[in-house]
């Protein structure tokens, strides 16, 4: 029993950073219908960035400081709202509606990200410890729960709501949803749809970024090859899930989350595989997704 409520407990830990990787591409994906294979490489270039920050000032002051991690924190977020803004800018903004000039222009931008990280702070992992205050765990029904994990969780689940009430109750979240249906008619009322959509992908960016930096102290390093890895993770999610579904994601994401913890005890190379056997099975059955809205 133990067990189960430690695998439980990890899987919706790690399910909870795959949604914020997955949620963000939902959003690009599915409400502004882009393919952005660069969203794996920004969400690296987030974690290099936030973690820098995090490291070196945690460097001076002699130790992993709470306060020094909220600023990695932040600084992976400016730079989520600066490399959406470049990106959507310069490259997206000119294949909206056209799939196959999106996917050539994100692969260059994804490889122009990789590169630049290597650039900046080389191929090498580096090491990430976690804050002192997130670095303990806490034992019940004889299971050690981290600390850094419940803070993961918690993240997780107040940029779920966040997310659902932006969208749902909130008059940017209307002009998204009317956007996405007919552009035309919004833009008729004297709605700037582009503006609309440049801050979605900003934001979107911004999760991924964040999303990055979390993920580092939750495995201990990051590495140039981690964008990559889970990419195709974050791309099994939005289908699981729905496109544009950001509730679809986050039940997506933990599902493959628990998925994975469990398979990395019984089985680690099986992982991927039952993953994709997952997302098979779920677009059989419903080709729009978990909660997918049949268009």
């Amino acid at each position: 029993m133990e067990l189960h409520l430690t695998l439980i407990f990890n899987g919706i830990a790690t399910g909870m950073l795959i949604f914020l990787l997955a949620a963000g591409l939902s959003l690009i994906f599915g409400l502004m219908s882009v393919l952005n294979f660069a969203h794996g490489a920004l969400f690296m270039f987030g974690a290099y960035a936030g973690t820098y920050v995090y490291i070196l000032l945690g460097g001076w002051a002699g130790g992993w400081s709470i306060f020094y991690f909220g600023l990695g924190l932040l600084a992976a977020a400016v730079i989520g709202i600066i490399l959406g803004f470049i990106v959507e800018r310069t490259t997206i903004r000119q294949v909206y509606g056209d799939h196959l000039r999106q996917i050539l222009v994100t692969t260059g931008v994804m490889l122009v990200v990789m590169e630049l990280v290597r650039v900046f702070w080389g191929s090498n992992v580096i090491q990430v410890g976690r804050p002192q205050v997130l670095d303990g765990r806490t034992e019940m029904m004889n299971v050690l729960f981290g600390h850094y994990r419940l803070f993961i969780i918690a993240f997780g689940v107040i940029v779920l709501v966040g997310m659902l009430i932006m969208l749902k109750k909130s008059k940017i979240g209307l002009v998204v949803r009317a956007g996405v249906e007919n552009k035309e008619m919004v833009q008729a009322l004297g709605i700037n749809v582009r503006r609309v959509f440049t801050f979605v992908f900003i934001f979107g960016t911004t999760l991924a970024c964040i999303g990055g930096f979390l993920w580092g102290p939750y495995q201990g390093q990051i590495n140039p090859n981690m964008g990559m890895d889970l990419m195709l993770i974050a791309f099994i999610v939005v289908a699981i899930g729905g496109m544009g579904s950001v509730g679809g994601s986050a039940v997506a994401a933990i599902l493959v989350g628990l998925s994975e913890a469990y398979m990395a005890y019984f089985f680690p190379p099986g992982a991927l595989a039952v993953n994709m056997l997952i997302m098979a099975v779920v677009l059989l059955v419903k080709p729009t997704g978990l909660l997918g809205a049949t268009r």
